[in-house]
Parts: C-alpha cells; sequence; structure tokens
C-alpha cells in the first residue's frame, strides 16, 4: 500500500484496513454519554464532528481527483488537521473566524451549526473555480462565508494575524457582547514577520490592562512545506509570548482537541484576554499535490505520520465508546464519499468567470453619486452640531479662523469627521498625546477622547492590521503612517489583505479605511531620505487602491472628506499621502504674500466643493495657451511659482494637479494636454516607476498627438542637507522644461 508517497488511495485503503480490524463495543454507548473518561465530548456530538472529518477528508481527495483531469485547480488539503473541528465546536457560530487554508473541517463543522448551508458545494465551487462560489465567486479557493462568520484570508502565510488582533479590538467596542474571535495558522507561520508583529501587538494590549478576545490556534503538523519546525521551537515560541495565555492538546485527538478548545475559548470568553491554542497534528498527502515528501523525508517517518490518521482515531473513539460499529462508520464513510462525488460532477458545468470585467467587479466600487450624497449628509450632520465643532482651544470654528496651512486644514477635517461619523477613529505613532511629529492631530484627544484618538505601538504592520480588523468590525478608522518610508515594511498589509478583501469576498466583506501617510520630500533642513522619501510606485500598484495628494488647504478638506466619504459607502481602502514640506508652508510668490494659506468650507459649501475620486484641479497662468504642466503635491507649488516666471516671457501655462495618484484622473490629463498640444510632466518622484509614466502612458493610450517631456526626480534616495537639490526636481528645470517645449 504504502511506497514512498501517501496518496489518495493509501488514506482510503488504510481506513478500510483499520475499521475492518476494529470489533463493536459489548454495549451501545448512550448518545449524551462521554466517548471516554474524562471529556466533554459526548457521543452525539463527537458523531457530528466525525461528518464534519469525513467530508473535510472526501474533499481533499475530491480535489485530488478533479485535478488529475485538469478541472481543479487547488489542492493543498486539510488532511491530517480534521482536528480542528473540535475548535469550531467549541466555539459559537456568530464568533469570527480567520482561518487558515488546511481548515476544512472547521468549516464543515461550523456549517452544521447554521441551518440551510452546503458546505460540500461552497468548497467544491472553489476547487474548480466555479463562478457561482459564495465567497470568492471563482476568484480564489478560500475558506469564507458571511452566513458562517468566516472571513476570507490569502495564502500569505499569517498576514491575517494583524487583522485578526484589529477584530479583538473592535469586538470589544461592543460592552454587550461576549464574542470572540478565532485566527488559525501553522507552524511555520510563528517564525513570519505578521505573526511574530502580531503577537508581540496582542501581548502589548493585554500587558496595558485593554480587553482582547482573541484565539489563536497554531496547528502543528512539523512543517512548512518541506522546511522542519526544530523540535520544541513552536512551544517554547508560543509559551514564551507575554500577556498571552497557552493551551495545548493532540490535534489528531478529537477528545482532546475538544477538551483544549472548549477550556481555552471559555477563559478567552470569560477573561476577554488573548490565548494560543496550540494543537500537534500530522499532514498527510504532502504540501499539496506536486509536493513528493519522498524527497525530503524517509518511507518510515511518512508511515508513522499515517498511523496518526485523526479520522481513523475518531473512527476507534466512537466504535469503542459504542456511539457507531465499524461498519457504521465504514458506511457513512462511503456515503459522504458519494455525496461529495455526487457534487462534484455537478459543479464541473457550472460557469466560470467570463470576462474581465467580471473578474474585477468587486474589486473596487465607485458609486461617486452615493459617496458626494455622504458628503452632504455629514455637512447636514455638522450644521445641526455646532457646539460639539467649536475648538477647543481657539472657540471658533475653522472657517472663521482665516487662512489654514494644510496641517491645519487636515486638523480642521479630521475634527469634523470625528464629530460627523460617531465610528471614526484616529490612531499611530505619537498622534495623541504629542499631537503628531507635526501636530496635525493636535487637540484631537483632548476634545474626543482617548477611546477615539490614541496612540499605538511604535510597528506599522500592527498599525495597518489594526485599521484592517477594526474596518472589518463595522469602525471607520484613519491610522496614520509616521512616514512613507516606514509603510515598506509593512505594505503587505494594504497590498495582501486591505486591497482583496472585497476581491476576494465578491463584495461580502470589507475594511474600510483611509490610511494617512506623511510623505515625499522637500523637508528643508532635516531628515535625508527616511523623512524625504519619494517612492510611491508599490501603493499605485495595488489594485483597488485610492491614492489622495493634496497640495493646499483649501484641497485637503474635500480630497480627504470624499476619501472617507468612499471608504463609507464604497468600503474604499484609500491613502491619504500629506507633503511634510507644505504642512506648514504659508507663502507662494514671496515672502508674507501668505497666498498657500487657504479658508476651510463650512459645512453648508461642501456639496459645491466636493471633488469626486479622479478629477484634477486646474490653474491657469499668463494666456494658459502655450504649455499644459501636469504635477501634484510639491510639484504644484514649484510649477506654479515656475509659471509666474514664464509668464513674464510671454508663455502662458495650464497647470493641473492630479490631486488623485491612483486612479490617475485621466480624462482630465487628455482635455488638459489637447488644449496646448504641449505637455511637461513634473514629477517629484522618480524617473523610474514614478508617477510620470502612468501620465505619459495614458495620453499615449489616448492617442495624444502633441509633443511631451517631463523633468523628475534622480533614480536615487533623496541624500541629507543641501545635496538633496541635486536629486529632486526644481522650479529651473520646470522653467527650462516648458522653454525646451516652446523651441521644438
Amino acid at each position: 500500500m504504502l511506497s514512498c508517497v501517501t496518496t489518495p488511495q493509501d488514506l482510503d485503503e488504510r481506513f478500510r484496513s483499520e475499521l475492518a480490524a476494529l470489533r463493536p463495543a459489548e454495549t451501545a454507548g448512550r448518545p449524551d454519554a462521554p466517548v471516554r473518561a474524562g471529556t466533554g465530548l459526548t457521543g452525539e456530538r463527537a458523531r457530528q464532528l466525525f461528518d464534519a472529518q469525513l467530508a473535510s477528508r472526501h474533499l481533499d481527495l475530491a480535489a485530488r481527483w478533479l485535478r488529475s483531469f485538469d478541472e481543479g485547480y487547488y489542492t493543498i488539503g486539510s488532511s491530517g488537521h480534521e482536528g480542528n473541528a473540535g475548535v469550531a465546536a467549541a466555539l459559537r457560530p456568530g464568533d469570527p473566524a480567520l482561518l487558515h487554508y488546511r481548515s476544512g473541517a472547521f468549516y464543515c463543522a461550523r456549517a452544521a451549526q447554521v441551518p440551510g448551508t452546503d458546505p460540500l458545494r461552497d468548497v467544491l465551487r472553489g476547487l474548480v473555480a466555479s463562478a457561482k462560489e459564495p465567497i470568492a465567486g471563482g476568484r480564489h479557493k478560500i475558506f469564507g462565508s458571511a452566513e458562517l462568520q468566516i472571513i476570507p484570508t490569502t495564502s500569505t502565510i499569517a498576514s491575517h494575524l494583524p487583522r485578526a488582533v484589529g477584530l479583538a479590538f473592535a469586538v470589544t467596542r461592543d460592552t454587550d457582547t461576549d464574542t470572540v474571535v478565532v485566527a488559525s495558522f501553522g507552524d511555520a507561520s510563528v517564525n513570519h514577520a505578521s505573526a511574530t508583529a502580531a503577537f508581540n501587538t496582542v501581548g502589548w494590549y493585554a500587558h496595558n490592562g485593554e480587553k482582547l478576545p482573541l484565539l489563536m490556534v497554531c496547528e502543528d503538523n512539523g512543517f512548512g512545506i518541506s522546511v522542519r519546525s526544530p523540535e520544541g521551537w513552536v512551544a517554547a515560541t508560543l509559551r514564551s509570548r507575554p500577556g498571552i495565555r497557552y493551551f495545548e492538546a493532540d490535534g489528531c485527538d478529537l477528545a482532546a482537541t475538544y477538551d483544549a478548545a472548549v477550556e481555552a475559548t471559555r477563559w478567552v470568553r470569560r477573561e476577554r484576554r488573548p490565548a494560543v491554542l496550540h494543537l500537534t497534528t500530522v499532514r498527510l498527502m504532502g504540501h499539496a499535490g506536486a509536493d513528493a515528501e519522498v524527497a525530503y523525508r524517509a518511507p518510515a517517518e511518512i508511515a508513522g505520520e499515517l498511523a496518526r490518521d485523526p479520522i481513523v482515531s475518531t473512527a476507534r473513539l466512537l466504535v469503542d465508546a459504542g456511539v457507531l460499529t465499524p461498519d457504521e462508520v465504514v458506511g457513512r464513510y462511503d456515503e459522504i464519499g458519494w455525496e461529495v462525488r455526487r457534487v462534484a460532477e455537478e459543479v464541473l458545468t457550472e460557469p466560470k468567470l467570463s470576462s474581465a470585467a467580471e473578474v474585477t467587479s468587486p474589486l473596487a466600487p465607485r458609486r461617486p453619486v452615493r459617496v458626494a450624497r455622504a458628503v452632504a449628509a455629514a455637512a447636514e450632520t455638522l450644521g445641526q452640531g455646532r457646539d460639539q465643532r467649536l475648538s477647543g482651544s481657539s472657540g471658533k470654528l475653522p472657517e472663521q479662523a482665516g487662512g489654514l496651512t494644510l496641517a491645519q486644514a487636515v486638523n480642521a477635517t479630521l475634527a469634523d469627521a470625528l464629530v460627523a461619523f460617531p465610528r471614526t477613529l484616529v490612531f499611530g505613532e505619537d498622534v495623541a498625546e504629542k499631537g503628531g511629529v507635526y501636530g496635525v492631530t493636535k487637540g484631537l484627544r483632548d476634545r474626543f477622547g482617548p477611546e477615539r484618538v490614541f496612540d499605538t505601538l511604535l510597528d506599522e504592520t500592527s498599525i495597518l492590521g489594526l485599521a484592517l480588523g477594526a474596518g472589518t468590525g463595522g469602525l471607520l478608522p484613519v491610522p496614520e503612517i509616521q512616514y512613507l518610508a516606514y509603510l515598506h515594511n509593512a505594505v503587505d498589509q494594504l497590498r495582501g489583505e486591505a486591497a482583496t478583501m472585497q476581491f476576494f469576498s465578491n463584495g461580502a466583506y470589507r475594511n474600510p479605511m483611509v490610511v494617512r501617510i506623511a510623505g515625499l520630500a522637500y523637508q528643508q533642513g532635516f531628515g535625508g531620505h527616511f523623512h524625504n522619501d519619494n517612492a510611491v510606485a508599490a501603493l499605485r500598484d495595488i489594485p483597488g487602491l485610492v491614492v489622495a495628494v493634496p497640495a493646499r488647504a483649501e484641497d485637503a478638506g474635500p480630497l480627504l472628506r470624499t476619501c472617507l466619504a468612499a471608504a463609507l459607502v464604497d468600503g474604499s481602502v484609500c491613502v491619504f499621502l500629506e507633503p511634510i514640506a507644505l504642512y506648514h508652508t504659508r507663502d507662494l510668490y514671496a515672502d508674507g504674500d501668505n497666498r498657500w494659506l487657504g479658508q476651510y468650507d463650512a459645512p453648508a459649501d461642501w456639496s459645491t466643493r466636493h471633488v469626486p475620486i479622479g478629477r484634477a484641479r486646474v490653474y491657469e497662468s499668463g494666456t494658459a495657451e502655450d504649455v499644459t504642466v501636469i504635477t501634484f503635491g510639491n510639484g504644484v507649488r514649484l510649477s506654479l511659482r515656475a509659471a509666474a516666471t514664464l509668464a513674464e516671457e510671454g508663455i502662458g501655462c495650464r497647470v493641473v494637479d492630479l490631486r488623485w495618484l491612483s486612479p490617475l484622473p485621466v480624462a482630465d490629463i487628455i482635455r488638459e494636454a489637447a488644449s496646448t498640444g504641449r505637455v511637461l510632466v513634473v514629477d517629484e518622484t522618480r524617473r523610474s516607476g514614478g508617477v510620470g509614466e502612468g501620465v505619459l502612458a495614458a495620453l499615449v493610450d489616448a492617442g495624444y498627438v502633441g509633443v511631451a517631456r517631463r523633468v523628475a526626480a534622480v533614480d536615487s534616495f533623496v541624500p541629507l542637507g543641501p545635496a538633496a537639490q541635486h536629486v529632486l526636481v526644481s522650479e529651473e528645470q520646470i522653467v527650462q522644461g516648458a522653454r525646451s517645449l516652446l523651441a521644438r
């Protein structure tokens, strides 16, 4: 039977062989009695969970069968991990679950608790990429269901754990619930940066006395594909985490798993504190269908793990307890197997996604009319709450304060959001007590309290994970990443988690958020690269992500309000990139002219001043007939100053502030380019991978026939002090670029 690789046939034959060797119990067991001494698992509950285990096993066998004739597209199975059915039984069906990819038995056991669900069809539709699959709609094979409160996760190991921490945080906002959040992961995942961030964050909050009802389940089969977890490493790692209660059990023993899961769940539910349940399991049939374990495991070791097969273990438990006879076990095994095969044959004929429009439909829905209405509704709310809007220090409304800087305008907009949208949270490093490194959030904690404006630990992955979970939990998070350069070690929380949620759940789940990031270059006398980062390619490359860049105060409010409304209405994930060098800039052309200050809009004017996603702003200088300058951020101020110089030479410019880097305002770009036939792209990001590439590509795609050139930052990190001038775009370069266009 067993050679050097465990096959589906091996598992099937061994199961039958083991059952044939069993003898019925002398007396029938009572369904309500424990299946053995010392356990809380009854015969009836064990029988139900055995059905879930069998269903999961046969789904794995079906996956291999479907793949054998190129109709199945996923073979990472749950065989050897079926003990997680016991974890599902210890929880309530309303407890949110974020599951890793060996959770077939958990999924089937949870479905058995919710009438009207069909886990076999759900999973099989995922295997064949059916467009009727109920969570991802054929976009991915994933365990997820809105009905079952199972939030889909990606295949990036452990990247869902920071979200789980955030979701547990969101759950605690409702003091009338004792809900527990559960998240499962494999043993190799404990080494991943995302996992260590989650462990550290949940422990940090627990150490501070804050409640986080999170049960983390580590299913330890000893391998990450072919790499072994060193003996004792996983247990030592999990036991050593401060603030996290440790539980353990043999994951191949259903009764032991159930008892430990019940104990752990009760503790988390009662104490509202985090715990980890460490289950030792086996991995049968390798990592996935193409994995030949013989390359890194001896046949004797493979055979030894096969002897721990959890469904054989549960079958023996049921027979010894007199709940089922060996023949009844085999009969149930075959009955579920035939049902899985029948459903598999049915889903084979179901339609697949048939167009790019179908594939991308849930990615980033845009409903601009509803967004505009949400802005108007917020304005109406604020019109009725004048006292709440009064600034704590000046006693004035922001629209009565005269000209504001960019930083002041962002502060006023955040304050209005905290009034208009009660579920808004503002958080990040130094945002509360200090009021932000640049004072942008100054006074917000004092006005709205530490429950809504608070400092986090210093870890960008955890900040974004907190936002992910808070958004999934129904809140409107506005996290701050202190500097753009600090984002890059955590960007997968945006790319792999935030941006994919609606895509992989077909819109059933979402994680709205507006991520504020201080960034771009031109800070005078401070920072070097890490405080003057001008790299945004990693953001513009993320499908569906909205990226806004306000250049001045009068645009900051409308853009930020649009991002907040889009997050609320469409579940959008938005990045609000704030140019540090412009935070406190007051002057445009001459010292003391105050022409970079802007008036804050009164709520009554919000509708008329509303800026939809993907709309640019145009400034006219001189005749505005000679050159179109397309830019953003710091480039707007530089270009307006350059345009004034050019106007003195009789050269008229149209300066286009993109305002949105993703999606680009393509229609405005094309219109304004055509108006002069000469385009100068002023791009403060790097020449390679910068925003300018996207602008020029949009012009080419539209058939633009005029002339175009660009000035952009050098492909370099930004150095310290005056040396930065050698790699960044200057006013003089802009002037020379415009002149060269006219000389052609």
